[in-house]
Protein backbone atom coordinates (compact mmCIF):
# COMPACT_ATOMS: atom_id res chain seq x y z
CA UNK A 1 0.00 0.00 0.00
CA UNK A 2 0.94 3.36 -0.53
CA UNK A 3 1.32 6.41 1.50
CA UNK A 4 -1.51 8.01 -0.80
CA UNK A 5 -4.07 5.41 -1.37
CA UNK A 6 -4.40 4.90 2.32
CA UNK A 7 -6.13 8.13 2.37
CA UNK A 8 -8.89 7.58 -0.73
CA UNK A 9 -11.79 7.40 1.08
CA UNK A 10 -10.68 10.03 3.79
CA UNK A 11 -11.25 10.08 7.33
CA UNK A 12 -15.26 10.56 8.47
CA UNK A 13 -15.55 12.94 11.67
CA UNK A 14 -16.56 10.64 14.55
CA UNK A 15 -19.30 13.64 15.09
CA UNK A 16 -21.84 13.19 17.86
CA UNK A 17 -22.19 9.19 18.09
CA UNK A 18 -20.74 7.37 21.33
CA UNK A 19 -18.89 4.21 21.33
CA UNK A 20 -19.05 1.63 23.80
CA UNK A 21 -16.39 0.29 25.66
CA UNK A 22 -17.03 -2.95 28.30
CA UNK A 23 -14.15 -4.10 30.49
CA UNK A 24 -15.03 -7.79 31.37
CA UNK A 25 -11.28 -8.49 34.31
CA UNK A 26 -11.75 -11.90 34.60
CA UNK A 27 -8.87 -14.36 33.15
CA UNK A 28 -8.97 -18.29 33.63
CA UNK A 29 -5.36 -17.39 33.91
CA UNK A 30 -2.74 -14.54 34.20
CA UNK A 31 -0.48 -14.53 30.86
CA UNK A 32 2.74 -13.74 32.79
CA UNK A 33 3.27 -10.51 30.38
CA UNK A 34 -0.21 -9.11 30.71
CA UNK A 35 -0.31 -5.58 32.92
CA UNK A 36 -4.57 -5.44 32.37
CA UNK A 37 -6.78 -4.79 35.06
CA UNK A 38 -7.84 -8.47 35.55
CA UNK A 39 -7.97 -10.94 38.10
CA UNK A 40 -8.84 -15.12 38.20
CA UNK A 41 -12.06 -16.29 37.10
CA UNK A 42 -12.44 -18.60 40.06
CA UNK A 43 -15.39 -18.49 42.30
CA UNK A 44 -16.31 -15.42 41.70
CA UNK A 45 -20.08 -16.02 40.60
CA UNK A 46 -21.65 -13.65 43.14
CA UNK A 47 -19.44 -10.97 42.47
CA UNK A 48 -20.07 -11.21 38.72
CA UNK A 49 -23.57 -11.25 39.01
CA UNK A 50 -23.24 -7.68 40.86
CA UNK A 51 -20.51 -6.83 38.07
CA UNK A 52 -23.25 -7.16 35.39
CA UNK A 53 -25.61 -5.29 37.47
CA UNK A 54 -23.21 -2.32 38.13
CA UNK A 55 -22.42 -2.48 34.39
CA UNK A 56 -25.80 -1.56 33.38
CA UNK A 57 -26.70 0.68 35.77
CA UNK A 58 -23.73 2.59 35.02
CA UNK A 59 -24.81 2.75 31.23
CA UNK A 60 -28.07 3.73 32.19
CA UNK A 61 -26.06 6.48 34.41
CA UNK A 62 -23.44 8.06 31.78
CA UNK A 63 -26.86 8.17 29.09
CA UNK A 64 -27.93 10.73 31.62
CA UNK A 65 -25.11 12.61 31.64
CA UNK A 66 -24.41 12.51 27.35
CA UNK A 67 -28.10 13.17 26.57
CA UNK A 68 -29.34 11.16 23.32
CA UNK A 69 -26.27 10.23 21.20
CA UNK A 70 -26.15 7.42 18.33
CA UNK A 71 -24.45 4.44 19.23
CA UNK A 72 -21.18 4.11 16.77
CA UNK A 73 -19.83 0.60 18.12
CA UNK A 74 -19.27 -1.61 20.78
CA UNK A 75 -16.26 -3.41 22.22
CA UNK A 76 -16.08 -5.88 24.97
CA UNK A 77 -12.72 -6.36 25.72
CA UNK A 78 -10.81 -7.37 29.07
CA UNK A 79 -9.68 -9.77 30.43
CA UNK A 80 -11.60 -12.38 29.15
CA UNK A 81 -15.07 -11.12 27.82
CA UNK A 82 -15.79 -14.61 25.98
CA UNK A 83 -15.83 -16.11 29.41
CA UNK A 84 -19.09 -13.85 29.46
CA UNK A 85 -22.34 -15.76 29.51
CA UNK A 86 -24.08 -14.72 26.51
CA UNK A 87 -27.00 -13.94 27.96
CA UNK A 88 -24.97 -10.89 29.67
CA UNK A 89 -23.86 -10.20 26.73
CA UNK A 90 -27.54 -10.08 24.66
CA UNK A 91 -28.62 -7.86 28.00
CA UNK A 92 -25.56 -5.23 27.93
CA UNK A 93 -26.26 -4.95 23.91
CA UNK A 94 -30.13 -4.62 24.09
CA UNK A 95 -29.31 -2.19 26.77
CA UNK A 96 -26.85 -0.63 25.02
CA UNK A 97 -29.03 -0.08 21.66
CA UNK A 98 -32.02 0.91 23.58
CA UNK A 99 -30.68 3.57 25.37
CA UNK A 100 -28.28 5.01 22.31
CA UNK A 101 -30.53 3.74 19.34
CA UNK A 102 -28.03 3.33 15.97
CA UNK A 103 -28.33 3.92 12.49
CA UNK A 104 -28.55 0.65 10.66
CA UNK A 105 -26.12 -2.22 11.32
CA UNK A 106 -23.05 -1.19 14.05
CA UNK A 107 -19.77 -2.84 15.15
CA UNK A 108 -20.19 -5.45 17.72
CA UNK A 109 -16.70 -6.81 18.50
CA UNK A 110 -15.72 -9.53 21.95
CA UNK A 111 -12.37 -10.31 22.36
CA UNK A 112 -12.20 -14.36 22.56
CA UNK A 113 -9.09 -17.05 23.82
CA UNK A 114 -9.61 -20.00 21.54
CA UNK A 115 -10.01 -22.77 24.52
CA UNK A 116 -12.26 -25.36 23.48
CA UNK A 117 -14.73 -24.52 26.40
CA UNK A 118 -15.16 -20.62 25.04
CA UNK A 119 -15.11 -21.96 21.24
CA UNK A 120 -18.46 -23.99 22.39
CA UNK A 121 -20.50 -20.26 23.00
CA UNK A 122 -19.54 -18.55 19.46
CA UNK A 123 -22.71 -19.66 18.39
CA UNK A 124 -24.75 -18.12 21.37
CA UNK A 125 -22.41 -14.75 21.64
CA UNK A 126 -23.32 -14.34 17.80
CA UNK A 127 -26.65 -15.09 19.03
CA UNK A 128 -26.63 -12.47 21.60
CA UNK A 129 -25.63 -9.50 18.77
CA UNK A 130 -21.78 -9.84 18.51
CA UNK A 131 -20.74 -9.78 14.84
CA UNK A 132 -16.88 -9.48 14.88
CA UNK A 133 -14.39 -11.73 16.95
CA UNK A 134 -10.80 -11.25 18.17
CA UNK A 135 -9.06 -13.82 18.77
CA UNK A 136 -6.35 -14.04 20.99
CA UNK A 137 -4.33 -17.00 19.34
CA UNK A 138 -1.09 -15.21 20.10
CA UNK A 139 1.16 -17.88 18.97
CA UNK A 140 0.39 -21.51 16.61
CA UNK A 141 3.32 -23.79 17.94
CA UNK A 142 2.49 -25.49 21.57
CA UNK A 143 5.95 -24.38 23.18
CA UNK A 144 5.76 -20.87 22.72
CA UNK A 145 1.92 -20.93 24.07
CA UNK A 146 3.59 -22.44 27.11
CA UNK A 147 6.03 -19.67 27.06
CA UNK A 148 3.15 -17.23 27.29
CA UNK A 149 1.58 -18.74 29.32
CA UNK A 150 -1.87 -19.29 27.43
CA UNK A 151 -4.44 -21.99 28.57
CA UNK A 152 -5.39 -23.23 24.73
CA UNK A 153 -2.71 -25.62 22.54
CA UNK A 154 -3.03 -25.45 18.94
CA UNK A 155 -5.14 -27.99 18.13
CA UNK A 156 -7.73 -25.83 20.02
CA UNK A 157 -6.94 -22.84 18.60
CA UNK A 158 -6.98 -24.85 15.05
CA UNK A 159 -10.79 -25.87 15.99
CA UNK A 160 -11.83 -22.61 17.38
CA UNK A 161 -10.90 -20.87 14.32
CA UNK A 162 -13.25 -23.21 12.57
CA UNK A 163 -15.95 -22.94 14.75
CA UNK A 164 -15.59 -18.81 14.72
CA UNK A 165 -15.19 -19.00 11.02
CA UNK A 166 -18.99 -20.36 11.17
CA UNK A 167 -20.74 -18.07 13.49
CA UNK A 168 -19.14 -14.77 12.83
CA UNK A 169 -19.24 -12.14 9.96
CA UNK A 170 -16.06 -10.63 10.83
CA UNK A 171 -12.69 -12.28 12.27
CA UNK A 172 -9.59 -11.17 13.98
CA UNK A 173 -6.36 -12.56 15.18
CA UNK A 174 -3.49 -11.24 17.72
CA UNK A 175 -0.51 -13.05 17.50
CA UNK A 176 2.83 -11.97 19.66
CA UNK A 177 6.63 -11.80 17.93
CA UNK A 178 9.79 -10.77 19.21
CA UNK A 179 9.72 -14.04 21.69
CA UNK A 180 13.13 -14.84 22.90
CA UNK A 181 14.96 -16.55 20.55
CA UNK A 182 12.39 -16.45 17.75
CA UNK A 183 13.96 -15.65 14.12
CA UNK A 184 12.46 -13.81 10.92
CA UNK A 185 12.12 -16.75 9.29
CA UNK A 186 10.11 -18.49 11.67
CA UNK A 187 8.21 -15.56 12.40
CA UNK A 188 7.30 -15.47 8.52
CA UNK A 189 6.17 -18.82 8.40
CA UNK A 190 4.24 -18.61 11.21
CA UNK A 191 2.18 -15.48 9.84
CA UNK A 192 1.41 -17.02 6.37
CA UNK A 193 -0.10 -19.87 8.44
CA UNK A 194 -2.38 -17.67 10.21
CA UNK A 195 -3.10 -16.19 6.67
CA UNK A 196 -4.46 -19.13 5.97
CA UNK A 197 -6.78 -19.91 7.87
CA UNK A 198 -8.41 -16.66 6.47
CA UNK A 199 -8.43 -13.59 8.94
CA UNK A 200 -9.69 -10.56 7.31
CA UNK A 201 -8.01 -8.75 10.19
CA UNK A 202 -4.19 -9.28 11.98
CA UNK A 203 -2.83 -7.52 15.00
CA UNK A 204 0.87 -8.27 15.75
CA UNK A 205 1.96 -7.16 18.66
CA UNK A 206 5.47 -6.98 19.73
CA UNK A 207 6.33 -8.29 22.70
CA UNK A 208 6.83 -5.85 25.72
CA UNK A 209 8.77 -6.70 29.17
CA UNK A 210 6.11 -4.68 31.44
CA UNK A 211 8.64 -3.99 34.82
CA UNK A 212 4.84 -5.56 36.97
CA UNK A 213 4.40 -8.40 35.11
CA UNK A 214 5.79 -12.17 35.74
CA UNK A 215 8.14 -11.68 32.57
CA UNK A 216 9.25 -8.27 33.70
CA UNK A 217 10.74 -9.96 36.81
CA UNK A 218 12.08 -12.51 35.11
CA UNK A 219 13.67 -9.91 33.06
CA UNK A 220 15.19 -8.31 36.30
CA UNK A 221 16.41 -11.29 37.35
CA UNK A 222 18.51 -11.95 33.87
CA UNK A 223 16.35 -15.48 33.04
CA UNK A 224 14.46 -14.07 30.31
CA UNK A 225 16.26 -12.05 27.38
CA UNK A 226 14.31 -10.79 24.39
CA UNK A 227 15.62 -10.31 20.87
CA UNK A 228 17.98 -7.67 20.18
CA UNK A 229 16.84 -4.27 18.50
CA UNK A 230 18.41 -5.52 15.34
CA UNK A 231 16.79 -8.67 15.45
CA UNK A 232 13.41 -6.81 16.58
CA UNK A 233 13.69 -4.66 13.76
CA UNK A 234 14.14 -7.31 11.52
CA UNK A 235 10.51 -9.20 13.31
CA UNK A 236 8.98 -5.92 12.03
CA UNK A 237 9.98 -5.27 8.82
CA UNK A 238 9.00 -9.15 8.38
CA UNK A 239 5.80 -8.62 9.21
CA UNK A 240 4.74 -5.67 7.25
CA UNK A 241 6.82 -7.16 4.02
CA UNK A 242 4.58 -10.53 4.53
CA UNK A 243 1.24 -8.84 5.01
CA UNK A 244 1.51 -6.53 2.75
CA UNK A 245 2.53 -9.14 0.39
CA UNK A 246 -0.79 -10.69 1.29
CA UNK A 247 -2.78 -7.80 0.44
CA UNK A 248 -3.23 -6.13 4.28
CA UNK A 249 -2.81 -2.68 4.35
CA UNK A 250 -1.07 -1.55 7.83
CA UNK A 251 -3.88 1.03 8.81
CA UNK A 252 -2.34 1.45 12.40
CA UNK A 253 1.27 0.43 13.25
CA UNK A 254 0.22 -2.62 15.05
CA UNK A 255 -3.66 -3.38 13.12
CA UNK A 256 -3.22 -4.86 9.62
CA UNK A 257 -6.66 -5.05 7.24
CA UNK A 258 -7.36 -6.99 4.19
CA UNK A 259 -9.18 -3.55 2.68
CA UNK A 260 -11.12 -0.96 4.50
CA UNK A 261 -14.14 -2.48 5.28
CA UNK A 262 -12.32 -5.11 7.43
CA UNK A 263 -10.80 -2.44 9.48
CA UNK A 264 -12.12 -2.19 13.45
CA UNK A 265 -14.65 0.63 13.23
CA UNK A 266 -14.65 0.67 16.88
CA UNK A 267 -10.89 1.59 16.80
CA UNK A 268 -11.12 3.70 14.01
CA UNK A 269 -13.61 5.90 16.29
CA UNK A 270 -11.52 6.43 19.53
CA UNK A 271 -8.32 6.94 16.97
CA UNK A 272 -10.17 9.56 15.60
CA UNK A 273 -11.43 11.25 18.70
CA UNK A 274 -15.07 10.29 18.81
CA UNK A 275 -16.77 9.98 22.23
CA UNK A 276 -16.83 6.62 24.04
CA UNK A 277 -17.94 5.30 27.62
CA UNK A 278 -16.24 3.18 29.68
CA UNK A 279 -17.86 0.34 31.90
CA UNK A 280 -16.31 -1.59 34.15
CA UNK A 281 -13.52 -1.54 36.40
CA UNK A 282 -10.60 0.37 35.58
CA UNK A 283 -12.38 0.69 31.90
CA UNK A 284 -11.23 4.55 30.44
CA UNK A 285 -14.12 6.64 28.80
CA UNK A 286 -13.66 10.02 26.46
CA UNK A 287 -16.57 11.88 26.86
CA UNK A 288 -17.78 15.57 26.00
CA UNK A 289 -19.78 16.89 28.64
CA UNK A 290 -20.60 20.37 28.60
CA UNK A 291 -19.01 20.94 25.56
CA UNK A 292 -15.58 19.81 27.31
CA UNK A 293 -13.45 16.67 26.32
CA UNK A 294 -13.54 14.72 29.61
CA UNK A 295 -11.54 11.92 30.45
CA UNK A 296 -13.09 9.35 32.55
CA UNK A 297 -11.54 6.25 35.02
CA UNK A 298 -13.54 3.79 36.73
CA UNK A 299 -12.78 2.55 39.73
CA UNK A 300 -10.07 -0.02 39.20
CA UNK A 301 -11.03 -2.65 41.75
CA UNK A 302 -14.31 -4.65 41.45
CA UNK A 303 -15.44 -3.95 44.62
CA UNK A 304 -14.91 -0.28 44.28
CA UNK A 305 -16.72 -0.07 41.34
CA UNK A 306 -19.68 -1.64 41.87
CA UNK A 307 -19.60 0.37 45.15
CA UNK A 308 -19.23 3.84 42.93
CA UNK A 309 -21.73 2.46 40.85
CA UNK A 310 -24.17 2.35 43.51
CA UNK A 311 -23.20 5.94 45.54
CA UNK A 312 -23.38 7.34 41.90
CA UNK A 313 -19.47 7.95 41.65
CA UNK A 314 -18.32 5.21 38.95
CA UNK A 315 -15.24 7.25 38.28
CA UNK A 316 -11.83 7.32 40.16
CA UNK A 317 -10.81 10.21 37.58
CA UNK A 318 -12.91 12.76 35.95
CA UNK A 319 -10.10 15.45 34.12
CA UNK A 320 -11.93 18.01 31.91
CA UNK A 321 -9.25 18.42 29.10
CA UNK A 322 -7.42 21.64 27.96
CA UNK A 323 -7.94 22.12 23.88
CA UNK A 324 -3.85 21.81 24.16
CA UNK A 325 -4.05 18.57 26.11
CA UNK A 326 -6.99 17.07 24.00
CA UNK A 327 -4.85 17.76 21.14
CA UNK A 328 -2.02 16.14 22.26
CA UNK A 329 -3.99 13.06 23.37
CA UNK A 330 -5.59 13.32 19.45
CA UNK A 331 -1.65 13.27 17.73
CA UNK A 332 -0.67 10.56 20.56
CA UNK A 333 -3.71 8.85 19.31
CA UNK A 334 -4.17 9.55 15.53
CA UNK A 335 -0.50 9.66 14.10
CA UNK A 336 -0.18 5.67 15.05
CA UNK A 337 -2.97 5.55 11.78
CA UNK A 338 -2.06 6.26 8.41
CA UNK A 339 -5.09 8.76 8.45
CA UNK A 340 -2.87 11.00 10.79
CA UNK A 341 -4.31 14.16 12.48
CA UNK A 342 -5.72 17.22 11.28
CA UNK A 343 -2.96 19.58 11.00
CA UNK A 344 -5.16 22.37 12.48
CA UNK A 345 -5.12 20.67 15.91
CA UNK A 346 -1.23 22.11 15.77
CA UNK A 347 -2.59 25.57 16.68
CA UNK A 348 -3.49 24.66 20.00
CA UNK A 349 0.19 23.12 21.31
CA UNK A 350 1.62 26.60 19.77
CA UNK A 351 2.81 24.68 16.78
CA UNK A 352 2.44 25.02 12.65
CA UNK A 353 3.86 23.02 9.80
CA UNK A 354 5.93 25.76 8.73
CA UNK A 355 8.11 25.86 12.48
CA UNK A 356 10.06 23.47 14.20
CA UNK A 357 9.67 20.87 15.28
CA UNK A 358 7.37 19.96 12.89
CA UNK A 359 9.04 21.54 9.82
CA UNK A 360 12.01 19.55 10.90
CA UNK A 361 9.80 16.33 10.71
CA UNK A 362 8.50 16.59 8.01
CA UNK A 363 12.14 17.86 6.23
CA UNK A 364 13.85 14.48 7.67
CA UNK A 365 11.07 12.58 6.49
CA UNK A 366 9.05 11.31 9.03
CA UNK A 367 6.24 12.84 8.79
CA UNK A 368 3.99 14.25 5.57
CA UNK A 369 1.32 16.87 5.27
CA UNK A 370 -1.06 15.94 3.14
CA UNK A 371 -4.67 17.19 2.60
CA UNK A 372 -4.70 19.27 5.91
CA UNK A 373 -3.30 16.18 7.79
CA UNK A 374 -0.15 15.20 9.34
CA UNK A 375 0.78 11.70 8.95
CA UNK A 376 3.48 9.64 10.09
CA UNK A 377 5.36 8.23 6.77
CA UNK A 378 7.06 4.42 6.28
CA UNK A 379 10.59 5.69 8.10
CA UNK A 380 8.28 7.54 10.86
CA UNK A 381 5.84 4.89 11.85
CA UNK A 382 8.69 2.20 13.06
CA UNK A 383 10.02 4.91 15.37
CA UNK A 384 6.91 6.63 16.04
CA UNK A 385 7.43 6.89 19.88
CA UNK A 386 10.58 8.90 19.32
CA UNK A 387 8.58 11.10 16.61
CA UNK A 388 5.89 11.61 19.10
CA UNK A 389 8.38 13.25 22.15
CA UNK A 390 10.05 15.42 19.41
CA UNK A 391 7.02 16.63 18.26
CA UNK A 392 4.84 17.19 21.78
CA UNK A 393 8.31 18.15 23.62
Amino acid sequence: MTEASSLDLGPPDPGSDVALYVHWPYCSRICPYCDFNVVRDRGRAAEQAGLVAAILADLHAQRALTGPRRLASIFFGGGTPSLMAPEVVARIVETARRLYPPVGAIEITLEANPTDAEAGRFAALAGAGINRLSMGVQALDDVSLRFLGRDHSAVEAYRAVDLARRAFDRLSIDLIYARPDQMPQDWAAELTAALDLGFEHVSPYQLTIEPTTAFGRAFARGTLTPPDEDVAAALYETTQAVLSAAGFDAYEVSNHARGPAARSAHNLHVWRGGDYLGLGPGAHGRLTLDGIRTATVAHRRIADYVAGVQASSPWSERDPLSPADAAEERFLLALRTTEGAPAALLSALGLSPQTAPVADLIADGFLMLRQGRLIATDRGRPVLDGVLKALLT
